[in-house]
């Protein structure tokens, strides 16, 4: 059976190495992963607002078609 190989990156809150096998992977313990979670909750990061495509924009009523001519 082949291994999968081992993700290295740093942890998002303390910038320490962290490897994928790692049981807070992500984050290198449960401290860090409780001080992210602390931060969605208290509104410290957000996710931006989706843009407008035109292709979702709801027709002016006030257009006249052809068939009102």
């Amino acid at each position: 059976m082949a291994r999968k190989p081992v993700v290295k990156l740093d942890c998002p809150t303390c910038k320490k190495p962290v490897e994928s096998r790692d049981a807070d992977f992500p984050f290198c313990s449960e401290r860090c992963r409780l001080i992210d979670l602390g931060k969605w909750a208290s509104g410290a990061y957000v996710i931006s607002s989706p843009t407008r495509d035109v292709s979702d924009s709801v027709p002016d009523s006030r257009q006249t078609t052809s068939d009102e001519e």
